[in-house]
């Protein structure tokens, strides 16, 4: 998609309050006029292909020409999506119950699908799994995602809970290690790991680590945050929650959050890499890995990555350079 196509399919598609808002908070820290604000933020969707949340977020306002250059926006995320993912292969990834299906034996769970399963198998399920997990076979996010306790519940009342939630896919509740549950211990605290292949070359170009804060889930839509790993699996960076606010350590836990080791990292690593030379015509992938008492297992593979997590500047070095060009190596077959 051109630059000019990707502004005019914003322009018809674009939150106007949202975006007048951002505009006021931007032009209120950097004690610009809101007029300057807004004409910045769009010569910067016309040149960088950028969204305002992105202007926001990364604050391209502070930003050279060459770092805002450098920065993976809505519309470079979007392009490396439409190249690297073919369509007619998303449903691999986006159907949870085929994504279980191809990695049987990855992901570390019991799991029955309700579109299939009779009354019986979800019982004989429920009495096997006293915790589980319900989620639409298609969501992103976190969204439609609820916890049930199974243990003295009527399975067939629950099994119509299930279904008229839209939550067909059930599965365990994976208890995850206690070095990641001293973290958060209500939500599994997840690994985002983003892997490019090239060829038979696979590329992990990007570790975070997602907590939560209060939910069970660790998504910053739901009030968690991020933070960065290094190679060695040590959390090297603060946490950064959806507005790009820093945590040095977990408002709720107190648990200090940079310097924490991860356990298995290396195996996660290789986990996702393995991973990703089963994923067909789909050569960029955000794999989501929970951390088990045993080892690491795939929760879920995402075709369309949250670019908004590569580049809160609390996570970047002093030249606040973004991750396009690592991408961009990685793509061609090169080193990072």
């Amino acid at each position: 998609m051109s630059r000019l196509a990707f502004l005019a399919k914003r322009l018809v598609n674009m939150n106007y309050g949202g975006m007048a808002e951002t505009v006021g908070e931007v032009a209120r820290r950097s004690g610009r006029s809101r007029a300057a604000v807004a004409a910045d933020m769009a010569a910067c969707a016309l040149r960088y292909q950028s969204g305002y949340l992105d202007y926001q977020l990364f604050q391209f306002d502070r930003l050279s020409p060459a770092q805002r250059a450098s920065y993976i926006t809505r519309g470079v995320n979007n392009a490396y999506v439409r190249s690297l993912n073919p369509r007619e292969d998303w449903p691999l990834l986006d159907d949870k119950a085929l994504f279980l299906q191809h990695f049987d034996g990855w992901h570390g769970r019991a799991w029955l699908d309700l579109r299939s399963a009779g009354a019986g198998e979800f019982a004989d399920f429920c009495a096997a799994h006293p915790q589980l997990v319900g989620k639409p076979y298609n969501g992103t996010c976190g969204r439609g995602i609820a916890f049930y306790e199974a243990a003295g519940a009527e399975p067939e009342l629950l099994r119509q809970t299930l279904l008229e939630q839209g939550q067909v896919l059930v599965e365990e509740r994976v208890e995850q290690h206690g070095a990641l549950a001293a973290l958060h211990p209500a939500s599994v605290n997840t690994l985002r790991l983003v892997t490019i292949r090239s060829g038979e070359r696979v590329q992990t170009v990007f570790r975070c680590l997602r907590i939560g804060n209060g939910k069970p889930v660790d998504n910053l839509g739901s009030g968690g945050m991020c933070a960065l790993v290094d190679g060695q699996g040590c959390i090297s960076t603060p946490g950064a929650d959806k507005n790009g606010r820093a945590h040095e350590v977990h408002p709720l836990t107190g648990h200090p959050l940079q310097g924490t080791q991860l356990p298995f990292f290396a195996e996660a690593l290789a986990l996702v890499e393995a991973a990703a030379l089963r994923t067909g015509g789909l050569r960029y992938v955000g794999w989501d890995v929970a951390t088990t008492a045993r080892g690491p297992i795939l929760i879920e593979g995402n075709q369309f990555p949250d670019h908004q997590l590569y580049q809160f500047p609390i996570h970047l070095g002093p030249d606040r350079m973004g991750l396009a060009p690592r991408f961009a190596a990685a793509i061609g077959g090169r080193e990072g």
